[in-house]
């Protein structure tokens, strides 16, 4: 039993209890009746106190949770006060058989003990029940408050850092009425005041009522970073702040479109922070003008903790300042070089004093230093690192970017414990670590991009072990769960100065295959200068058709996109190399080898969009790349450039001329697509059906012919009976775009004497294009119609069912157009909606009854029903329908949508959705405490999953959907299910191109991660999600994964 059904099970035996205590006051005359109800109390008495042992037993972990132990106590009270009434009253009974009639008399005249007892009893039982529904009114209550309220911002602090003395200042200052609402934290570079600020900001004084919230700048968010350029910089403060505003929960993501214009944003922050109580830690600032704009935001009681290295900051007069220094540090500096060197204050040497005294006592220089000598316990080994310390800080490079002046000496210090550090590790690492360095650290860099530069450094299978040692020293940063590196921004700045360096060997020393192999990397993840260096070998490589480079090249650039974190990265990327790839594209393929047309068609398949096409391939049409392209395919037996060149030409078709078409499908060969569509050649299946479609939309009855001669359809029925939902899904949309665009074909295996062999649910949807030209319409005559509707209008609530059921075959035919406009014309469909909104209990029914005539009406009269319903607000009521706790009405409102959905009219459902703001709704009750809530949500949520598009997605995900799913299976014991049922609805998403449908499907995989991570359930959802990932992506695996050669 599970801890929540506890108390409804304890509430069904103490009711059946009242039950039985009323039979005993009516057997309390009757001797004979009356032991047998006793006999019964005290079973249920027993009952009551099993079911608490066990549920003690069984939930001993959970009772620190206040609510749990309170029932559990008060059912203990019950219990402990019924015991002696309850053996009091078998004492009575046991003696009343020996009673006098004087005692009868006085027991008229006095009361009947039996009765007082029986009474007491029944008190006690009544007083736990309405407690019980009390506790219950009142959490409803409160759940229905704290559903509009916002959750508290946190910060998480770091380990290995000790709490400073400083800490409790700045609460101080901060609690303080009247005091400064900035407060700039100033110390030298790496001293820890993040950590500080951090530190503050996971406890926050309790004035700050919303929390607290940390937004990070750097360098790179500096006029010096831009190069004096103030557009750019703008742009760059711009985005910070619309990052900010997501943090904070005012944005559900960041709008693209005005990132660009920083006093529209900074207008729209002073919206944001109206009237909250925010700590604000605004970390590594280098403009004065950026603390400037927080503050002289108004109408908010929010203060600002400032960290900065930059002299010009600390010059703001508004601001309390906050110095750490040495003395600040000396506290904490041993604690840091135990925490770091694993070693216990006993196994440290005593040199150990000596040591921090040449690293300054400073926090990030001591931690490098203590990972540099961990578990190191021999004093000359310390002695030595302090000399080499010294020597190397006299010999490390200058920072090249602006630092202050009087923090020289101090970052001299700390690049000389990077040296010493980078001194005591494996060459290897040190030349990765070097060739780190060309990328902006900006940002979190995912895994692939060093792995991707390891590669041209040295063997692959050693990355894990080289870069394992970077972390260990500290000098580079893992996310505990995606595979994310950042670094420190002294550690960013000592990279700084070795920028050339890096470019040196990684783009000028190595070879032409190895700089093809990093350009596209570099491009997308690099500085800014080193961007426009890769930028170029990029142009020169795709130019001067070096063939060997350019395949390398192409190559490089579809892995480099595949590796973006969010599907935002990845338009953002795909937009620039397809600025660069495809003006190049068609001289690739007219001119180039079968490799290179065969690497070029992947690239198109994974990079271009529809508006690409358009722009691009217009000149394929006069330049003979149409030809090409079907000799190599002729030619090819390999099933990958196979696919690859199919859907090029498939794409070509579909935005070309007939003259096209025509080319394009006698040069498609229709066998191998029905090959590659066979049960066992799965990994294909997802090409194969795009192909199939740009086909069928470009030739519509020819193609399907061809198809047909060719068997493809019997192989998609094949896929009916065996394949996987996914598979079925899309194997249907492809069938029924045969029937819709190529004409009912009459020579096809799908006729309807083959519908009763396939799977339920697949026959269900296939009747209704299948069947279709075998049913006749007959008109309703008119005055029905009118007579009908006139009963639906009236107040009778029978005559209205009655009715209701009458006009089901009549809406059934609403495809005619005749009977569709004879029904848009009258008011039906506005007292429906009247009766979608009614509140009154009789009419219970009649709510289901009229969200079922809906859902028929849309289902045959399509897109001009769905106009009229949006014109009375009908989806908002279904939606609402499926937040009630009737669940009759639940079921009724979600068969609806969901066939409305799905329906002709669907895109303007799923629009309404969004534009309403019902998507809000619907993930908000994914957490709602209703099993049936949950569930009918959920699955309306993964309609939308399959029907939507990249925005929609993306809408999802900043509503933490995935998140709350991944909750929901912590709950519900780790099947999987729904979190498989999103990924499910990615690959179902027409939308989407292959190429978006993997990067979504990775973001759904590190959300799940992060939201599962530590639980006991982690590994078998995960193993799910791969399981569900392998069914539907091992060609992107297959086309994307893959090492180089």
């Amino acid at each position: 039993m599970d801890a929540s059904e506890f108390i409804s099970s304890a509430t069904q035996i103490v009711s059946s209890m009242v039950g039985t205590i009323g039979a005993l006051e009516q057997a309390s005359w009757d001797l004979d009746e009356a032991p047998k109800r006793i006999k019964s109390l005290e079973e249920f008495v027993c009952d009551l106190e099993n079911l608490t042992r066990r549920i003690k037993q069984k939930h001993a972990n959970k009772l620190h949770n206040p609510q749990l132990y309170h029932q559990i106590q008060s059912l203990n009270a019950l219990v402990q006060r019924l015991h002696p009434n309850i053996t009091k009253a078998r004492g009575i009974v046991s003696n009343s058989k020996r009673k006098s009639m004087a005692k009868i008399v006085q027991n008229s005249v006095a009361g009947d003990p039996l009765g007082k007892l029986v009474s007491t009893i029944r008190d006690d039982l009544n007083w736990w029940l309405e407690s019980q529904r009390l506790m219950q009114d009142v959490e409803k209550v409160i759940e229905s408050t704290a559903r509009h309220i916002p959750a508290r911002l946190k910060i998480n602090t770091e380990h290995g850092y000790p709490i400073s003395s400083k800490c409790n200042l700045i609460r101080n200052l901060l609690e303080q009425e009247g005091s400064h609402r900035v407060i700039l934290i100033v110390g030298l570079s790496g001293i820890g005041k993040s950590c500080m600020t951090r530190q503050v900001g996971s406890d926050p004084p309790a004035n700050f009522v919303d929390g607290a919230v940390q937004l990070g700048f750097g360098q790179w968010c500096s006029r010096a970073a831009c190069n004096g350029n103030r557009a750019e910089y703008q742009k760059r403060l711009a985005r910070k702040i619309c990052k900010f505003l997501v943090q904070i929960g005012f944005w559900k993501k960041i709008e693209d479109e005005n990132t660009g214009d920083l006093e529209y944003i900074c207008c729209l922050l002073q919206e944001a922070l109206y009237g909250k109580s925010i700590l604000i830690l605004l970390d590594d600032v280098w403009e004065q003008d950026i603390v400037e704009r927080f503050a002289k935001l108004y109408d908010n009681d929010c203060k600002y903790l400032v960290t900065t290295r930059n002299e010009a900051v600390y010059e703001i007069t508004e601001a309390e300042k906050v110095e750490l220094g040495k003395d600040d540090t000396m506290e904490m500096g041993k604690a840091i070089l135990l925490y770091h060197s694993l070693l216990s204050e006993e196994e440290l040497p005593s040199v150990a004093e000596s040591l921090l005294e040449r690293c300054g006592h400073h926090p990030l220089t001591v931690a490098v230093m203590g990972k540099a000598l961990r578990k190191e316990i021999r004093a000359e080994k310390w002695e030595k690192a302090i000399t080499n310390l010294s020597t190397f800080a006299t010999c490390a490079p200058g920072p090249v970017s602006y630092v202050n002046e009087k923090e020289a000496e101090n970052t001299l210090t700390i690049f000389g414990s990077f040296e010493f550090s980078l001194e005591a590790m494996p060459g290897d690492s040190r030349k990765l670590f070097i060739a780190l360095a060309a990328l902006s650290w900006a940002e979190p860099v995912p895994e692939a991009c060093l792995e991707a530069i390891w590669s041209v450094l040295g063997q692959e299978m050693m990355f894990p072990l080289i870069v394992c040692k970077l972390v260990e020293g500290s000098l580079l940063m893992k996310t505990d769960t995606d595979p994310l590196y950042q670094v420190h921004d002294m550690v960013s700045l000592y990279l700084d100065s070795k920028t050339n360096d890096s470019v040196v060997f990684l783009v000028n020393e190595s070879s032409d295959e190895n700089k093809a192999l990093i350009c596209p990397w570099l491009f997308i993840f690099g500085k800014e200068s080193v961007k426009r260096i890769s930028e170029q070998k990029i142009e020169t490589f795709l130019s001067v058709f070096e063939e060997k480079q350019a395949v390398t090249t192409i190559e490089a650039i579809i892995k480099a996109l595949m590796a973006s974190k969010t599907i935002s990265d990845f338009e953002a990327s795909r937009a620039t190399f397809v600025g660069i790839l495809g003006p190049r594209i068609e001289g690739l393929i007219s001119s180039g080898s079968q490799g290179l047309v065969a690497v070029s068609a992947e690239a198109i398949t994974n990079i271009f969009n529809r508006s690409d096409y358009c722009n691009y391939f217009p000149s394929f049409e006069s330049t003979g790349a149409i030809e090409k392209l079907s000799m190599i395919l002729e030619n090819c037996e390999d099933p990958k450039i196979q696919t690859n060149i199919s859907i090029v030409l498939a794409k070509l078709a579909e935005i070309g001329s007939s003259e096209t078409v025509n080319k394009v499908l006698q040069s498609i060969h229709f066998n191998q697509l029905a090959d590659l569509l066979s049960p066992d050649a799965e990994e294909w299946h997802e090409s194969m059906f795009t192909i199939l479609m740009s086909l069928t939309i470009a030739g519509k009855s020819k193609a399907v012919e061809r198809m047909i001669a060719c068997e493809i359809d019997k192989n998609l029925i094949k896929l009916l009976e065996n394949g996987t939902e996914v598979v079925q899904h899309h194997a249907i949309v492809t069938l029924k775009a045969f029937y819709e665009l190529g004409g009912c074909p009459t020579n096809g295996s799908l006729q309807p004497a083959n519908l009763s062999l396939l799977p339920w649910q697949v026959r269900l949807r296939l009747e209704s294009f299948v069947l279709s030209d075998l049913n006749v319409t007959l008109l309703p005559k008119p005055q029905i119609l009118e007579d009908l509707i006139h009963m639906v209008l009236d107040s009778n609530y029978k005559q209205v069912m009655e009715a209701m059921q009458d006009l089901i075959p009549i809406v059934e035919k609403a495809g005619n157009p005749k009977i569709r406009d004879m029904i848009l014309n009258s008011p039906l469909i506005k007292r429906l909606s009247e009766l979608l909104q009614s509140g009154n209990s009789q009419q219970s029914s009649m709510k289901s009854e009229s969200a079922f005539l809906l859902m028929k009406l849309a289902c045959a009269g399509g897109e001009p029903c769905i106009k009229k319903y949006l014109e009375y607000d009908i989806i908002p009521e279904l939606v609402k329908m499926m937040q009630c706790t009737i669940v009759q009405h639940q079921d009724a409102a979600y068969t609806s949508l969901h066939q409305m959905l799905f329906g002709s009219g669907g895109v303007l459902v799923l629009k309404n959705i969004f534009q309403m703001g019902l998507i809000e709704k619907m993930a908000h009750s994914i957490e709602s405490k209703s099993m049936k809530t949950r569930e009918i949500n959920v699955h309306c949520l993964l309609d939308i999953v399959e029907l939507g598009n990249k925005k929609c997605l993306e809408r999802m995900f900043s509503l933490q959907v995935v998140e709350k799913l991944a909750k929901l299976e912590k709950l519900s014991g780790g099947s999987g299910e729904t979190v498989v049922g999103f990924l499910k609805g990615i690959d179902k998403c027409k939308h989407l191109s292959q190429a978006e449908r993997r990067v979504m499907k990775q973001q759904v995989f590190r959300k799940v991660r992060v939201a599962m991570k530590g639980h006991k359930f982690e590994s078998q959802i995960l193993a799910g999600l791969d399981a569900c990932a392998s069914e539907g992506s091992i060609r992107g695996a297959s086309s994307s994964g893959s090492g180089r050669k």
